[in-house]
């Protein structure tokens, strides 16, 4: 058993959208695909794998120095030590060999997009969906037959007013989404207030919106938006401040009862400790949004998943950010808290598979063996021109 290719190209996820700091009309992916030379109903098993949106492709980099390092390893240097399929853990070693430790820049959203690759083509070779092979692997085989997953959205759009705003909250409804996500930060206090009471009117309760600013915040700005959402009781207020200004954070925390919710922007176990260790986060109710592909890829998120445990933490408080199949099945298989979905935006890389609806705020997965990119019909045109010839 071995990798026979590791292919890449850069994908379009533009949107015509912004939230407080950038916004995505040049927004890329790179999408990857691992080749195996294992056969299943008379084709290569080949897994699939993106980087998520808010990080631009990866080519260079995967390019010059993570795929060569794969192609060149020895194939028993990527693989159980059965033989039996691919081992993440080995090939991580392998792809980050001659790279100082720190300073993660960019090569850890190009691991963590191969290390997706992978992991699909490990759970198609054992001949299961990802979800259950993670269940038995790492969590007692107690996988979640559904996932808890809210409506992210709420962008500022050219032209878009307040009735813009609450027409695509109603839609998330419709689809039967019982939560969603707003940006705020993009205008001023006054300005975002208005359009979160005009939220507030189609979702109902706090308890069903939760607002994001994406870091956009210097402490004293993020305390004046504290004092104001404190009487609102939402569902979570997201990176309030920098998401290495863990003191800052901590100020936050201090002033503000309600839920917070950060870490989308942390990209390693180390940077998620220092967040529990000096961010002043509560256990009991705030919510960790790690994103696997972006922090060095599952391998990577179970070190932190333990960490975590160490700390005092639930693996339920952790709703990882990126709103695609692959965070979906890794929820589902390690009893996480919830997944982030983007109905509208991030197409076609943003959610889960076709025939897989909304119910109540809650989503179940399918049976096909790997992560299941083959469901979703307008995400596979993205890999067939990656693929072609090798099939």
């Amino acid at each position: 058993m071995r990798i026979t290719q590791v292919l890449e190209r850069t994908a379009a996820m533009k949107s015509s959208i912004r939230n407080s700091v950038i916004d995505f009309s040049q927004m890329t992916t790179s999408c990857v695909a691992v080749v195996t030379d294992v056969v299943r109903d008379g084709q290569p098993v080949i897994g699939y794998g993106f980087n998520s949106n808010g990080r631009y492709a990866q080519g260079g980099i995967l390019r010059e120095r993570i795929i060569p390092r794969l192609l060149a390893a020895d194939a028993e240097a990527l693989l159980t030590d059965d033989q039996t399929n691919i081992c993440p853990f080995k090939a991580q070693q392998v792809m980050l060999a001659n790279e100082k430790p720190g300073g993660h820049g960019e090569r850890c959203v190009a691991v963590g997009t191969v290390d997706m690759a992978l992991w699909d083509a490990v759970a198609k070779i054992a001949g299961q969906p990802l979800y259950r092979l993670l269940a038995e692997r790492y969590n007692n085989s107690q996988a979640d037959e559904r996932v808890y997953v809210y409506a992210a959205g709420g962008y500022y759009y050219p032209g878009k007013d307040r009735r813009g705003l609450q027409d695509e909250l109603r839609r998330y409804l419709d689809m039967g989404y019982d939560a969603c996500k707003m940006k705020i930060g993009g205008a001023t206090l006054d300005e975002d207030l208005r359009r979160i009471e005009a939220a507030l009117e189609v979702v109902g309760d706090g308890k069903h919106l939760a607002v994001d600013a994406n870091a956009r915040f210097d402490v004293e700005t993020a305390l004046e938006y504290a004092a104001a959402l404190a009487p609102l009781g939402l569902k979570w207020y997201e990176e309030p401040v920098g998401p290495l200004d863990y003191a800052g954070h901590a100020q936050v925390a201090a002033a503000y009862e309600g839920p917070l919710a950060t870490g989308e922007n942390l990209f390693s176990m180390a940077d998620a400790r220092n967040l529990i260790r000096h961010g002043g986060l509560r256990p009991d109710r705030d919510i960790l949004q790690f994103d696997p592909v972006l922090s060095y890829g599952l391998v990577e998120y179970l070190r932190t998943l333990e960490m975590l445990t160490e700390q005092g933490w639930s693996r339920r408080r952790c709703i990882p950010h990126g709103g695609h199949q692959f965070a979906l099945h890794i929820a589902a298989g390690i009893g996480l808290g919830g997944n982030e979905s983007y109905p509208e935006v991030f197409q076609p890389f943003g959610g889960f598979a076709d025939d897989s609806p909304i119910e109540n705020g809650y989503v179940t997965l399918p049976d096909l063996p790997g992560i299941g990119m083959e469901l979703k019909a307008e995400l596979m045109p993205e890999f067939a021109a990656l693929v072609a010839g090798t099939v």
